[in-house]
């Protein structure tokens, strides 16, 4: 039962902030590149791939890094302001279009605690794009670590249990199978899978990883909502 749960943990960047969708305007709005020319697949494909490349700094400011080799490949403007735009416009990405009212309900009911590999004042920027819905965050900048390491499910796992909260207290809610789906199920956590690229081909924007069935699959952050208002 959903509603026997207190705390919903969330991945932000690609579960509530529509990340891929926010990098495609910017990069559009500088390349000015014929989308038949340079489809959305071939951006996220390369994102992808220079992302996955060992990070230097903490994302997003490792998007400086990012669109640097990013530029030969797509045909994209050089130079440090263009990269450093990349990296400025994570404030302005945009909730995905049921993210903000679905967690107005969620908070009605629940703890919503946020975990996302974004620095802090990235958070800042995306909580108030959503409504500032989170009673407590978590950013790589207080684990010092991004997901998938389990350390940073630890830390959070530590903060909420000094506010009593135990393992079966918590459902995970997540979009990606890399950073979040797998490691959480590993760890004895009950996922939630938001399948925000359901119908599409490929895994966009975010790193492949081996299928984890999870214990609750929704397309939309608005179906689970919808299902623990049924749950009566």
């Amino acid at each position: 039962m959903l509603r026997t749960f207190k705390v919903l943990t969330f991945d932000v960047v690609g579960t509530l902030i529509d990340f891929e969708r926010g990098m495609l305007n910017y990069l559009r709005e500088v390349s000015r590149a014929d989308e038949r020319k340079l489809n959305d697949d071939a951006i996220l494909d390369c994102y992808r791939r220079h992302r996955g490349n060992a990070p230097t700094k903490r994302f997003p400011d490792d998007l400086v890094r990012v669109y640097s080799a990013m530029a030969p490949d797509l045909g994209l403007p050089a130079g440090a302001a263009a990269a450093e735009g990349f990296r400025h416009s994570i404030t302005s990405w945009p909730a995905f279009t049921d993210s903000v009212e679905a967690l107005r309900r969620l908070r009605a009911r629940y703890r919503l605690v946020a975990m996302t590999n974004a620095q802090r004042w990235a958070l800042d920027h995306m909580e108030k794009t959503l409504g500032e819905p989170f009673h407590d965050t978590v950013t790589v900048d207080e684990a010092r670590c991004e997901k998938p390491d389990p350390v940073f499910f630890g830390f959070t796992r530590g903060r909420l249990s000094v506010e009593g909260y135990v393992l079966e207290d918590i459902l995970h809610v997540a979009q990606s199978q890399y950073h979040d789906i797998g490691v959480a199920r590993e760890l004895g956590y009950t996922v939630c899978w938001i399948e925000r690229r359901k119908g599409l081909k490929g895994s966009g924007g975010t790193l492949e990883a081996k299928h984890t069935k999870p214990d609750y699959h929704f397309a939309t952050l608005a179906e689970l909502a919808d299902a623990i208002d049924a749950e009566g």
